[in-house]
């Protein structure tokens, strides 16, 4: 067992789940990365260095989201701190939007969430840890992109597993909140980078007039995960540089 309180953060082989897992670890955490990309799990635990580990795992089943945890309660001890990053896409046209897809996403994004969170709490429960969750929204939650539809429902699904859950845990002082990023600078962004008209429109959705980082977003994370967060739950902190701020009519 290892003394370091435990952190796992899935979906954290790059971007800003690394981003996440980087601040979590300058903190004192031990971390545990998830990844469907079990290899890239690995590097990036290599490049955290000190006693980060990375497992494979498919967020999108619920039975691969139990056996991580049994694996990491069994190597490190219980999880303390979880970070729900793992989430995909699948953008299509709305009309010719086929049911797998959306089905998939909402496995991944919404109900691997909510599996993860409640095998994390019963364990935290168990152990006696007054533990935090946090979750990955988007600004998404609120507004709409029709060619990521099944993105859209499953965030918005996550602003509200986080209220309730938030609820739900609260006599334990487990402490569940979200954060909501905006345009960040990831691989995800790789395909407009190029586009200058693509990040001209981008940029114009952002008051702050600029992409964000990933380090951004995992600064958010590592403070909602600190003591000095320790009366804030069922929140989600939107990292979107004024975006849904923005009113166009004014």
């Amino acid at each position: 067992m290892n003394d370091l309180p435990v952190a796992l953060v899935t979906g954290g082989a790059q971007g800003i789940g690394f981003a996440c897992a980087e601040a979590l670890s300058e903190d004192g955490h031990s971390l545990i990365l998830a990844d469907i990309n079990g290899d890239g799990a690995a590097e990036a635990a290599e490049k955290l260095g000190g006693s980060a580990v990375g497992y494979v795992c498919d967020m999108g089943d619920p039975s691969a989201v139990q056996e991580l945890f049994e694996k990491v309660e069994a190597s490190r001890g219980p999880v303390g701190t979880l970070v729900n990053n793992a989430g995909i896409a699948l953008p299509g046209e709305f009309l010719d939007y086929d049911l797998d897809s959306f089905r998939r996403v909402l496995d991944v994004n919404l109900v691997g969430v909510f599996a993860a969170t409640q095998i994390a709490a019963r364990a935290m429960i168990r152990h006696g840890i007054e533990g935090s969750i946090i979750n990955m929204s988007s600004v998404n939650a609120q507004v709409a992109i029709p060619s990521i539809p099944a993105y859209c429902a499953s965030k918005g699904g996550v602003a509200q597993i986080t209220k309730a859950s938030a609820l739900a845990l609260a006599p334990h002082n487990i402490r569940v909140n979200a954060v909501g990023p905006g345009a960040i600078d990831t691989e995800m962004m790789a395909g407009i980078n190029d586009h200058p008209d693509a990040i001209e429109r981008l940029l114009s959705r952002t008051p702050l007039g600029r992409a964000g980082l990933p380090r951004e977003v995992g600064e958010v994370v590592a403070f909602l995960a600190s003591s000095k967060a320790s009366y804030i739950t069922g929140e989600t902190i939107f990292i979107d540089g004024g975006r849904l701020a923005l009113n166009y009519t004014c």
